[in-house]
């Protein structure tokens, strides 16, 4: 591969496999969050007058085949997207791929026990209640590692509504845990227990988290292979615009065009310009007014846009005019100023604009 063509694949945007993958993981966890406290709840006969209990047994049923359904999604979307070296071997048996093998393997265990759980509620009749119970119990198991594998693996780790997620689900899954624990039958002293042991898990994720993933160079820390840290840091380098310098000065060539006086006597002068120097890109200026008793034009809008090759478009208009001297002020999206001074050489003959602009950062 040639170095253009290297530097074209490291600047390409993420695939829509990698969009996929992330949607897909974050839906599967807020699903499987639904399964476990409605399993929870359902223990002790809890229902409602709009949910009796078969339809909270059929939501619950229905909502961990969809969780299911999104989980396939999420692993499928995430081999296909070849950016991280994930493989299918990985989706399967745990901790054995090269890419944050401790926090893939979390979910991988996660989607291991998940499809247990599945495959023997098919197989209920076959293998009996007991059997069944036991393996079904492991899906309250799964949720704690799906929800460390988001955290620790998650492109959106950092991200304040993924912190909220995270712990709206936390705060769900804990509230059925003391209902159960509060509706549930035995002697007080043990149920006081498991709520503290509930507790005490949630504040230990919660924890970790704050510490961990939501600190700066924790892809490191999570096993990132080397080669993918140094992709995304030039990935992140190629999409930041390049800053302007405070100031720059460069030399413009282009052309006028003029259209009017129209019916009204409204007249429009177009200015555009390339910027040559330090400082390269494209300079537009658009003027509008009537025709003054002196023979040129009294000004009564104007428009000014400045583009530098890499940086983002700043607009205004102009703050000053004295003969082909012109003053302006533009900006940028992100709120970035600059007043720009225009000494302009124009050849009315043939239209052909000349000078230097001067730009200073306001």
């Amino acid at each position: 591969m040639t170095g253009l063509a290297a530097a074209a694949a490291v600047t390409k945007g993420p695939s829509p496999f990698w969009f996929a993958t992330r949607g897909s993981g974050v839906v599967t966890l807020v699903l499987l969050t639904a399964v476990v406290c409605l399993g929870i709840l359902a223990s002790v006969g809890w229902r409602t007058e709009r949910l009796p209990r078969f339809v909270v047994a059929g939501l619950h049923r229905n909502l961990t085949l969809l969780a299911v359904a999104f989980l396939g999604v999420h692993v499928a979307t995430a081999i296909a997207d070849g950016f991280a070296p994930i493989r299918v071997r990985d989706a399967i048996v745990p901790f054995l791929s090269p890419y944050r093998p401790l926090w893939l393997g979390l979910g991988t265990l996660a989607c291991d026990l998940l499809l247990a759980v599945v495959l023997t509620s098919l197989l209920r009749r076959r293998l009996g209640y007991r059997t069944w119970r036991g393996v079904h119990w492991l899906a309250y198991a799964s949720w704690p590692l799906a929800l460390a594998h988001s955290f620790g693996t998650g492109s959106d780790t950092r991200l304040g509504w993924m912190a909220a997620l995270g712990l709206a689900c936390v705060a769900a899954v804990l509230a059925a845990v003391l209902v159960r624990v509060a509706a549930g039958p035995g002697e007080l002293g043990p149920r006081l227990g498991a709520a503290l042991a509930a507790g005490g898990v949630a504040c230990a994720l919660l924890l970790w988290y704050r510490t961990g993933p939501a600190q700066p160079g924790w892809a490191a820390r999570a096993g990132t292979p080397s080669a993918l840290l140094k992709t995304t840091t030039v990935v992140r380098a190629a999409r930041r615009a390049p800053a302007l310098p405070a100031t720059f000065a460069g030399r413009l060539a282009g052309k006028l065009t003029e259209s009017g006086p129209d019916g009204n006597g409204f007249t429009t002068i177009r200015i555009d310009t390339a910027v040559h120097g330090r400082v390269r890109g494209t300079l537009r200026l658009a003027l509008g007014g009537y025709a003054s008793d002196e023979g040129g034009v009294s000004l009564t809008s104007s428009g000014v846009a400045f583009a530098a090759k890499g940086s983002p478009v700043y607009e205004g208009s102009v703050v000053g005019l004295r003969g082909m001297h012109v003053d302006a002020r533009v900006s940028s999206p992100d709120g970035g100023t600059f007043d720009l001074a225009l000494d302009l050489r124009i050849d009315p003959s043939t239209g052909t604009v000349g000078g230097l602009v001067h730009g200073t950062q306001a």
